[in-house]
């Protein structure tokens, strides 16, 4: 059976607590849906943010919903480079000890001590996904991408399971250009 999984570039963007968010744009703040995404809940929102490095910065930073318990910063290295932030390479989530950055809203800023990081290429898929493919949580397994005259193979890509998850690969934009990915691109598991 072909393991065929949908290869989504996930370009930068910030996670915001609810502390951050009401710092951000002001004491009970609601962020404003502009459209979902291919994670069941997950949503691209109006709201743009200024993150500054110690080089230079993005002005215009998305924000995704909704709010977590932890704000997150997620570059490709390149973004990550070209602002002077050392982010190492994790999953979603693993903050202790990554880079920090400033982040600029409306009416306040935020000085991170950690939470940018460059995300760990991932594929989501709920139980009955992983059954299908014989795959499981936290396996690593490649993925081979056939693209006009930029096909690659992606080694450490981590299988995150969830009844909550919809069948998808994520990659940054520096992995996405490397591969030549378009939308509507499928790559296949190589367990």
């Amino acid at each position: 059976m072909d393991k065929k999984v949908l290869v989504e570039t996930s370009a930068r963007h910030v996670h915001v607590s609810r502390r951050v968010l009401d710092i951000l744009f002001g004491e009970g703040y609601e962020l404003t849906k502009k459209k979902d995404l291919s994670q069941p809940g997950q949503y691209a929102c109006e709201e743009r943010v200024a993150v500054i490095g110690p080089k230079s910065s993005f002005p215009a930073v998305s924000i995704l919903g909704p709010v977590r318990p932890e704000t997150q910063v997620e570059l490709s290295a390149g973004d990550a480079r070209s602002i002077g932030v050392k982010a190492p390479v994790r999953e979603s989530g693993d903050l202790e000890g990554s880079a920090g950055c400033k982040i600029v809203g409306p009416k306040g800023e935020v000085e991170l001590q950690d939470g940018v990081i460059v995300a760990k290429r991932h594929i989501h898929m709920t139980p009955e996904d992983a059954e299908n493919y014989s795959l499981s949580d936290k396996q690593v397994v490649s993925v081979k991408i056939d693209s006009d005259g930029r096909s690659l193979i992606f080694g450490d890509v981590v299988v995150r399971v969830s009844p909550s998850y919809a069948l998808a690969m994520h990659i940054d934009t520096d992995e996405s250009n490397a591969a030549g990915c378009t939308p509507g691109l499928f790559g296949e598991i190589l367990a």
